[in-house]
């Protein structure tokens, strides 16, 4: 059975290329988040298949399509989940090809949304499609989902379903955001989005002396905030043990020195401002701080140390913008055990388990106790100008979904076994 499912998929290699380029021609920037497009052409796929889906749109203009089938015989039920939104563009000018392109050249294919997450996307869109023909063959269900509104943490996607459609939860998830074809991502760090107000009287800037400046306390407090990267972190063990055992993979994949920070508490300072002409002293000054938070803390842990920091800071008040929880699976679970053998198979090496400097909808199924596990391509140029994906890549990463799937639905539920 595997063996024709890597047959059809050699064979199809033009029609999965051409698919993943209109794809990424399809415009589904967010925001705005209107994804209408994006979902016409896989609405157009999956017509032109028989495959059968519902819509489910609590906004008009970002639908989500589901799509089931259930084996003959009983199973476990594993959920395919990807986002067909994307980021913006605000530097056209730069791409060699243009952004909504959706050019193939030099082995690449090129577009916004090209990494994250339309390959990804498409490999669980086909994944659905061929084994839907084995599905005699399989045990269980297979569930699509397609979601619109991630990339704003938004709540008409994936958290819409997970809430509202609890069908589409299942007993284990597969997702293919970026994340490199060398690791497999068991978990992600959470996030703290705060807001700092820092009023002072202000003054003219020839009398410093008359107003303390909103722009000097503001990056004083600043370089108290650094200091909560030095907060210790507990991660259960077999996290640790799994970080430290693929601390190569880590930074071969994110680059040098994201091995370091996966474990730790970081601070990015995304935006500041303050003042409103040179020669005057700021009586105001504003910023909005991201704060990433690993598996093994928490944020009322975080929260805690902010308002001891905050206390020092008398003339700041701060405001929660957002918060995501950190999530985590077991990363000896099944699911990666399939996944890297399959890799072995068919590349020669072994993806490492990871957690994932940013978040994904994954993150949803983790907190219903969901095991969900992220598997795609290089995240080298997401969000950047000339966002592509290898040719070679977006085909593995297809072969490998494809493969692992069937792989999972291929294995009876032992009696009594409930979800993973």
């Amino acid at each position: 059975m595997k063996e024709q499912l890597l047959q059809w998929i050699d064979r199809d290699k033009d029609r999965l290329i051409q698919f993943l380029s209109g794809f990424l021609r399809a415009k589904s920037p967010n925001p705005p988040g209107d994804t209408r497009e994006a979902f016409a052409h896989i609405k157009a796929f999956m017509d032109a298949e028989g495959h059968a889906f519902r819509t489910i749109a609590p906004n008009a203009v970002m639908p989500n399509l589901v799509a089931s089938f259930d084996a003959p015989r009983p199973g476990r039920h594993l959920v395919l989940n990807g986002h067909i939104d994307v980021f913006p563009v605000a530097d056209a000018e730069r791409w060699t090809h243009g952004p909504w392109s959706g050019d193939v050249a030099d082995g690449r294919i090129y577009g916004r949304g090209a990494s994250d997450m339309k390959c990804g996307t498409t490999a669980s869109i086909f994944t659905y499609h061929y084994l839907s023909r084995v599905k005699d063959r399989l045990n269980g269900r297979l569930t699509l989902t397609c979601v619109s509104d991630e990339e704003t943490f938004g709540p008409w996607g994936a958290t819409w379903l997970i809430e509202h459609h609890p069908e589409v939860r299942g007993d284990c998830c597969l997702n293919g955001e970026p994340s490199s074809p060398y690791t497999v991502r068991f978990g992600e760090k959470g996030l703290l989005w705060l807001e700092f107000t820092i009023r002072t009287r202000g003054s003219h800037g020839a009398y410093p002396h008359a107003s303390e400046s909103a722009s000097k306390l503001m990056t004083r407090l600043i370089a108290d905030l650094e200091t909560l990267a030095d907060l210790p972190v507990e991660a259960p063990g077999n996290v640790m043990g799994a970080l430290k055992a693929a601390r190569a993979e880590i930074e071969q994949a994110l680059g040098d020195g994201a091995a370091e920070i996966v474990p730790k508490v970081t601070v990015n300072i995304g935006l500041a401002e303050a003042g409103i002409k040179v020669n005057m002293t700021p009586s105001t000054a504003r910023m909005e701080v991201d704060i990433r938070l690993p598996v093994g803390t928490t944020r009322e842990r975080v929260l805690g140390e902010v308002n001891r920091i905050l206390a020092r800071h008398p003339q700041a008040t701060m405001r929660e913008i957002n918060h995501s929880a950190p999530s985590w699976c077991d990363p000896g679970h099944e699911m990666v055990e399939i996944i890297q053998k399959n890799v072995r198979a068919l590349k020669g090496f072994e993806p490492k388990p990871v957690i994932s400097l940013g978040g994904t909808d994954t993150r949803l199924w983790r907190y219903k106790n969901v095991p969900a596990y992220v598997y795609g391509p290089s995240p080298a140029s997401m969000g950047s100008f000339d966002e592509h994906v290898a040719v070679d890549t977006f085909l593995h990463i297809v072969r490998t979904h494809v493969l692992s799937a069937c792989d999972y639905l291929s294995r009876a539920q032992a009696p009594g076994h409930g979800p993973i």
